[in-house]
């Protein structure tokens, strides 16, 4: 437990920032799950469409350092690959 002032503070604005990055994390993981359904579908209109506001979420994600960019870049590269099995 901090005895400290700042540490006190450190803790609080830790806590807040870690509750609003899972929140935000939980978000993501539920529409790269979506794009995997559209995949699995074979809906292949539907899959690019969801991949792309996606992609747009989980980079904004990125640059707000919710995310590293190479865990983005990833989910990223495997979802456009499997999107391009489809045809």
């Amino acid at each position: 437990m901090a005895n400290i002032q700042s540490a006190k503070k450190r803790s609080r604005q830790a806590d807040s920032r870690n509750s609003l990055k899972s929140s935000q994390r939980a978000s993501m993981r539920t529409m790269i799950k979506n794009v995997e359904d559209a995949i699995a579908e074979n809906d292949v209109a539907k899959a690019k469409d969801l991949f792309i506001s996606t992609q747009k979420a989980i980079d904004k994600l990125a640059n707000k350092k919710v995310l590293p960019k190479n865990a983005v870049a990833r989910q990223k590269s495997r979802l456009s690959k499997s999107i391009k099995k489809l045809g």
